[in-house]
C-alpha cells in the first residue's frame, strides 16, 4: 500500500517503510520516516509501506502530567485508565528530560526474521527536548495479529529527531487517549495470514523486539 492510499485510513499512526527502512509515524496527517542514521524525512505519497497502524484520532480522555514520569509510571497509568479488551491510541505532548530511541536499517533479500533485524538496530538518546509521542496499545487477545502491549514512536517538535521509544523520562505534558472499539486489518492480495503463534515463547520474543521486558 502506498502512503497516499494509507492517508485515507487516518491522520494518526505508526509503522515502517518499504524494506523495513526505518521507523514511520503519522502526526496530524503528516507522514515522517526516521532512518537508521537518526535523520527525519517527509514520506512521499508514492512510497510503499508493508505495515502500519492508523486511526482518525479523536481523543475521549485527556489529562495533564505535572510531575516527572518514567516509562514504568506512564505504563501504570495507562493500565489504570484503559479498557484492556480494547485497542487504545495515545498522544503525548510533553517536555522530556530524555527519550531513548532506535531505528533499523533498510533490509535486503532474503529478508531475515524481525528478531534478527533488531540486532542491527541503531540507538540514540534525545535530551531536554519538546516533542510528541504517538502510540497504540493492543490487548493480549490480539497476539499473532498485532504486537500486544504498548508501541510508541517519538518525534521532536522541530522534526529533527525521532524513532521507536524504548525508554524515557518525562518532565511534564498532556496525555490524550482514544479507546478504539473496531479493528480493520487489510493485507495485500495474495498474502495469507499465517496461524497465530500465541505461545509464551513467541510473546517473549516480540517483547524483546519491542525493546521492553514486560
Amino acid at each position: 500500500m502506498s502512503f497516499g492510499e494509507l492517508s485515507r485510513h487516518g491522520n494518526f499512526g505508526l509503522g515502517t517503510v518499504q524494506h523495513l527502512d526505518g521507523e514511520m509515524l503519522c502526526l496530524d496527517g503528516e507522514f515522517l520516516q526516521v532512518r537508521a542514521d537518526g535523520s527525519v524525512h517527509e514520506i512521499p505519497p508514492e512510497t510503499l509501506t508493508p505495515f502500519a497502524v492508523m486511526c482518525h484520532f479523536e481523543p475521549d480522555q485527556s489529562y495533564e502530567l505535572t510531575s516527572p514520569h518514567t516509562w514504568e509510571a506512564l505504563q501504570q497509568q495507562f493500565d489504570e485508565i484503559s479498557d484492556n479488551r480494547l485497542v487504545q491510541a495515545f498522544r503525548i505532548e510533553a517536555f522530556f528530560d530524555w527519550v531513548s530511541l532506535r531505528s533499523v536499517p533498510r533490509q535486503h533479500r532474503p529478508y531475515p526474521p524481525l528478531s534478527a533485524v533488531t540486532a542491527t538496530q541503531t540507538n540514540w538518546q534525545a535530551e531536554q527536548v519538546q516533542g510528541t509521542i504517538i502510540g497504540f496499545r493492543f490487548p493480549s487477545s490480539l497476539q499473532g495479529l498485532e504486537v500486544p502491549g504498548i508501541h510508541l514512536h517519538f518525534i521532536s517538535a522541530d522534526r529533527k529527531i525521532g524513532g521507536h521509544v524504548t525508554d524515557l523520562l518525562l518532565q511534564s505534558g498532556v496525555v490524550q487517549v482514544q479507546q478504539l472499539s473496531e479493528l480493520h486489518v487489510e493485507v495485500p492480495e495474495g498474502i495469507h495470514v499465517a496461524e497465530a503463534d500465541s505461545s509464551e515463547e513467541a510473546a517473549a520474543a516480540i517483547r524483546g523486539v519491542e525493546g521492553h521486558s514486560s
